[in-house]
């Protein structure tokens, strides 16, 4: 997928560039507490500045919703940016008006400045059109380097692409190129994992790739309704018995669209949830009306890798089990670990996100062999689900001005 500008295709030497970037990340007590966002957004900002533009970098943190929230400032974040970018960063008190133009006047060609939260304004998320030109007039060119918000038609990520010449930041660019080849245009066979808690939130998302994989492995809860779907006791499981009958809608658009449906062949049940609880491997027959599935057994797991030596790209949204509380991780581990070792043998192409599979490939010790994990959440999502993303089609417009 191209159709858009990259850095390559602009030149910023002197220029204004409004780079809007995703600085939300976790913090206690006024410090970062895991900067991976940061470090991902460092490259573009890095690169405008030493290319010679005067940077000014565009984020939210947190849900102010249009209100000025001390604690919400983006101002603690200035020396973990500094750090990423090695260069000081400026820091302006407004993120618009005459505090945040006295700023900007005072930049030389390659230093960086970071605004006040933009969702301090009412007028960011409403994608209000005065505001966008508020922001638009403090800048030449604008590169959108924020992905995980470009699910969002806000002033920042939509509005300045349609005032302003536009490009997508290296992070942009990374996200897209992977999920085009991952998704839009893959290597077949092509396998999705789709696991998490509850078949409801997916919907749109199983809809979609049904239509669009080889190969759909379905874990995590929400399998716990398909498995229920089909008449197999499920015992104390969390599992949508509203949901059995779009459980079964999904499964005949697999079979009517040609793909594959894996499910549980086995399971780790307990009778309590809690780590190190007693526990057993059955055949997901044999669930005792008293027991819960946690997690999957080494029979799913083992037909999840016979599938997978055959695989050329891998798309994955969710764990199989409940990878926080011990044992109940061991599914989602070995999974990973198999799809980490045919990336690593250069015969998988291996795209990942959502927040809970972040966290899950870490605890796995893999996130670094996979092709490409992304950090953004709804936006990764909605892509897999189809949608279009205001962000990224703003940059594509913006490329015919």
């Amino acid at each position: 997928m191209k159709g858009y500008r990259t850095l390559d295709d602009i030149d910023v030497k002197g220029k204004r560039v409004l780079v809007r970037a995703d600085l939300n990340v976790p913090m206690k007590d006024g410090v970062v507490t895991d900067a991976l966002r940061i470090e991902r957004q460092a490259p573009t900002i890095r690169e405008l500045a030493e290319k010679g533009a005067r940077v000014i970098v565009l984020s939210h943190f947190d849900r102010p919703k249009g209100k000025v929230v001390p604690s919400m400032s983006l101002k603690p974040l200035v020396s973990a940016l500094a750090q990423a970018v090695g260069r000081p960063v400026a820091f302006a008190d407004d993120w618009v008006g005459e505090k945040a133009e006295q700023a900007v006047a005072a930049l030389k060609d390659g230093d960086v400045l970071l605004l006040e939260n933009m969702r301090f304004d009412a007028g960011e998320e409403k994608n209000d059109s005065e505001f966008a030109k508020a922001i638009a007039k403090l800048g030449d060119i604008f590169v959108n380097d924020a992905f995980s918000a470009a699910h969002r038609a806000h002033a920042t990520t939509e509005g300045l692409a349609r005032l302003l010449p536009a490009a997508a930041g290296r992070a942009m660019e990374a996200e897209l190129h992977h999920l085009h080849a991952a998704l839009d245009r893959p290597t077949r066979p092509l396998i999705a994992v789709v696991g998490g808690a509850k078949v409801s939130t997916k919907i749109a998302l199983l809809g979609n790739l049904v239509k669009r994989v080889d190969v759909l492995v379905i874990g995590g809860a929400m399998a716990n309704t398909f498995l229920a779907a089909q008449g197999i006791e499920v015992g104390k499981s969390l599992c949508e018995r509203d949901q059995l009958e779009t459980a079964r809608e999904i499964l005949k658009k697999a079979e009517d669209a040609g793909a594959a449906i894996l499910l549980p062949l086995d399971a780790v049940v307990a009778k309590e949830f809690k780590a190190n609880a007693a526990h057993r491997t059955v055949p997901v027959g044999e669930v005792a009306v008293d027991e819960m599935i946690l997690d999957v057994g080494p029979a799913t797991v083992e037909a999840f890798a016979a599938r997978l030596k055959y695989a050329m790209t891998l798309v994955w949204n969710g764990p199989f089990g409940a990878f926080e509380t011990p044992p109940f991780d061991r599914g989602t581990v070995a999974a990973a670990k198999a799809v980490a070792a045919r990336t690593r043998e250069g015969k998988l192409l291996s795209v990942a996100g959502g927040g809970d599979t972040v966290a899950a490939l870490a605890h796995a010790g893999v996130a670094g062999d996979f092709s490409y994990v992304s950090t953004a959440g709804g936006a990764f999502l909605e892509w897999l689900e189809g949608q279009e993303l205001p962000g990224v089609a703003a940059l594509v417009q913006s490329k015919g001005r």
